[in-house]
């Protein structure tokens, strides 16, 4: 069975919709849930404090990426440290926590399209899932790994959870 431009186009809405409410839901999340990493964000030993990533080139690559930190009144954006005091340093580690947060509840949508969509089309959704939201997941990551590093070599330690 062929997918429909209807159904390619539930699908987009779908997908739009479900990024919308999980950026809003998690900009509405206290400041004081994401002080500490969740089974989701906890730093593993084999991310070697983020530089692992750098294997990927990641440096080369993670500005092509959107952020959408400020969409939402009184959000943060990632992209610019605008300043380097403990306090700034810890409330990004606490951004990254939410945005990568976002990416892994966003990627979590895509068993439902099996719903709806024909096999292949929903494989699709899956692949595309994992296109869209790993790369900026490894970037939130990487980023929170040298914003902690940072962190522990200026003495202002932040609780590590790599384990």
């Amino acid at each position: 069975m062929k997918a429909s431009l209807v159904t390619v186009g539930l699908d987009a809405l779908a997908w739009a919709l479900w990024g919308t409410a999980v950026g809003y839901g998690a900009h509405r999340l206290p400041r004081a849930s994401l002080a500490d990493d969740n089974v989701l964000t906890r730093l593993h030993p084999w991310e070697r404090d983020g530089r692992v990533y750098e294997r990927l080139r990641i440096r080369r690559w993670k500005r092509v990426l959107p952020d959408a930190g400020a969409v939402f009144r009184g959000g943060v954006a990632k992209r610019d440290l605008v300043a380097r005091d403990p306090a700034s340093l810890r409330t990004l580690v606490e951004e990254t926590r939410r945005a990568e947060l976002v990416h892994w509840a966003v990627a979590g949508l895509a068993p439902v399209f099996a719903l709806w969509n024909p096999a292949p089309l929903a494989v699709a959704m899956v692949a595309y899932a994992v296109a869209a939201n790993a790369p900026c997941i490894v970037v939130q990551r990487y980023n929170r790994s040298r914003l902690l590093r940072v962190l522990a070599h200026s003495g202002h330690r932040e609780k590590e959870s790599v384990g």
